[in-house]
């Protein structure tokens, strides 16, 4: 089963800040660990929404919008693709993630993938 984990961007990583070394090391521990126990598809963090771009379809053409994007808790700051044999299993993961944000701002989002 495909789980993606949704780390939501904050005012820190839209504003293009590096984790502290601390979160980092611990980051790459946990990404470790996925890649080790065979269940890590595939892990990216996403340029800030300043660089993003946004397609509306209120008609018959889309409508695009630049970045940056003000509402960061729903904005998306990377993600981490598991492969699962279940929901149970990648709730233990997502719970064994360090706070991606650091500081009690971290937000992340678990959803299967079809």
């Amino acid at each position: 089963m495909l789980f993606m984990l949704i780390v939501k961007a904050s005012k820190n990583s839209e504003a293009g800040n590096l984790p502290s070394p601390e979160l980092m090391e611990a980051m790459d521990q946990y990404n470790e660990d996925l890649v080790k126990s065979g269940v890590r598809v595939m892990a990216k963090g996403l340029h800030p929404s300043s660089n993003g771009i946004r397609l509306a379809f209120p008609g018959e053409k889309p409508v695009v919008t630049d970045g940056p994007f003000k509402e960061t808790k729903e904005l998306i700051a990377g993600f981490i693709l598991i492969d699962v044999k279940s929901r149970e299993e990648a709730i233990e993961w997502a719970i064994r993630m360090p706070d991606p944000q650091g500081h009690g701002e971290g937000q992340i989002e678990l959803r299967q993938v079809f």
